[in-house]
């Protein structure tokens, strides 16, 4: 039997709609890096892009478990001494919901060019409003 690759224009792409409201960060995160991956599909191949494209909405509205609310926080370093800056995630919440979601999905994929091919087919939203209504997504319950 023969093993055969998917080639680029053979690939089917679906849009899938996911809303985040009461969704727990990782375990939505999770799913969302799988569709991105192409995981559920028959033709899932590691070293090619055959994954779909996903829309998160209510994106402020993710729930975070344990104390992670309060104690969780993201760090950035300009490269200047005492330049380290550490912000917490009820700070993204307010000022730019749609980071968490992104950050916590970036971090499941692999490290290497075909992941930043796959971040680019994540859309996310703050509220529950998406400019994507032409391409019909398809409503998925996680």
């Amino acid at each position: 039997m023969k093993t055969t690759l998917p080639k680029a224009d053979e690939i089917e792409r679906k849009w899938w709609l996911i809303d985040a409201e009461d969704l727990i960060l990782g375990r939505m995160s999770v799913k969302i890096a799988n569709l991105l991956r192409g995981r559920h599909k028959a033709i899932y191949t590691p070293h090619i892009d055959t994954g779909d494209y996903v829309i998160v909405i209510n994106a402020s509205k993710v729930r975070v478990s344990g104390n992670k609310e309060e104690q969780k926080s993201y760090m950035f370093y300009t490269g200047y001494f005492g330049n380290e800056k550490r912000i917490g995630i009820s700070t993204f919440r307010k000022k730019r919901p749609e980071f968490i979601v992104k950050h916590s999905v970036k971090g499941m994929l692999p490290k290497n060019r075909l992941a930043r091919q796959m971040i680019q087919k994540l859309k996310i939203y703050a509220d529950g409003e998406h400019p994507h209504e032409a391409q019909t997504p398809e409503k998925i319950e996680l």
